[in-house]
């Protein structure tokens, strides 16, 4: 029976994948809530704003007002939670933003749930009992893995290093609480790096892809030593669905893409993509403009997720490997100019973040 998703974020990266995943290929209604800050995009949403089961609101998290009237206009069924301040970089140069939407928006959308969730168990049982808050989170709240072989599961320690990392695990910890002390019934997921189409070029693929285009140095943080997991966003979009439709209330599920890889590596397989797609108007190779800058303050060395619960228990697995991803993604960008331009015209200029 289709249900109504309430997408917070929807036109961010993630969120606007997600929603597209729901029109596209479910019967779900969709009502997409998100602020529209400098990420927010809603040419993210174009390919599927024209359905009669999507609808948009331009609302903030943090209003409380807003969010209670969103509630009670849509009456959703599951809660996809993905409105949030995600750039590491961003969030040294300005940390008050990353608290006030993932901590505050988090905790005044949870009571705006909570409210609404006890009115359905009085006026609608039924709807109540199939009601879900699915809270979606990182895996760097899990702070560095020792070593080379270590993978973070549901139950690693948190132990964030950046503002943003500490911003959502203040998040993760405020859902969890409203699951065992008021009932609400709360799923959390913890993913790995997310890469693929309509991603904001201040992330570190984008901002090589265009970069390249343009000719302009690929800035690699001190060695590119760095090691993340790699996740294609489409992907993710699939488990997150699979989750808030048939995961377990008050369960964490990890969701990682089994490719790590050093941030070098990702850039010299970014430059031999680009090179082979779209040869370079200078001459030469993309290889030719990398450039080793200052690391990141309090930059973590190595995440890696171990994906085994939800693989276990819900079935999924990703579709996609690193190279057949990267090369939708290269394709997407070469396709898709008029996206990326439009956001490159507005206040983000590809410049350097978070150096003290």
């Amino acid at each position: 029976m289709p249900k109504t998703f309430l997408v917070t974020g929807g036109a961010g990266f993630i969120g606007s994948a997600v929603v597209r995943e729901l029109i596209q290929t479910t019967s779900h209604q969709v009502v997409v809530v998100d602020k529209l800050t400098y990420a927010g995009n809603l040419e993210s949403l174009s390919p599927v704003a024209d359905s009669d089961r999507y609808h948009f609101v331009h609302a903030d998290i943090c209003d409380a007002s807003a969010m209670a009237a969103v509630f009670r206009d849509q009456t959703p069924d599951i809660v996809m939670h993905l409105a949030a301040e995600s750039h590491v970089d961003r969030s040294i140069d300005g940390p008050a933003a990353f608290i006030q939407t993932n901590v505050v928006g988090t905790y005044t959308l949870l009571e705006a749930a909570r409210s609404y969730w006890k009115h359905l168990q009085h006026h609608q049982p039924d709807k109540a009992a199939g009601f879900r808050f699915h809270h979606i989170s990182t895996d760097e709240v899990y702070g560095d893995l020792e070593g080379p072989d270590g993978l973070f599961t549901e139950t690693t320690p948190y132990a964030p290093s950046s503002p943003y990392s500490a911003s959502k695990a203040g998040s993760d910890h405020l859902v969890r609480a409203w699951q065992r002390t008021y009932g609400l019934p709360t799923l959390v997921t913890n993913c790995s790096n997310n890469y693929g189409p309509y991603h904001f070029p201040e992330k570190l693929i984008p901002l090589m892809i265009l970069n390249a285009l343009a000719g302009k140095p690929l800035p690699v943080y001190g060695d590119g030593g760095q090691i993340r997991d790699w996740l294609y966003v489409e992907d993710h979009a699939r488990a997150l669905i699979l989750v808030a439709t048939q995961g377990q209330p008050g369960q964490t599920y990890n969701i990682g893409g089994h490719n790590e890889k050093t941030n070098l590596e990702v850039v010299h397989t970014l430059c031999n993509l680009l090179q082979a797609l779209h040869p370079p108007a200078f001459g030469g190779h993309y290889r030719d403009l990398i450039t080793f800058v200052q690391d990141r303050p309090g930059h973590d060395r190595r995440y890696a997720i171990d994906a085994g619960k939800i693989e276990g228990e819900l079935g999924w697995t990703p579709q996609e490997t690193f190279e057949s991803g990267l090369h939708k993604t290269v394709q997407w960008y070469l396709d898709h100019p008029s996206w990326w331009q439009h956001v490159l015209d507005g206040s983000y200029q590809s410049q350097r973040l978070g150096v003290l």
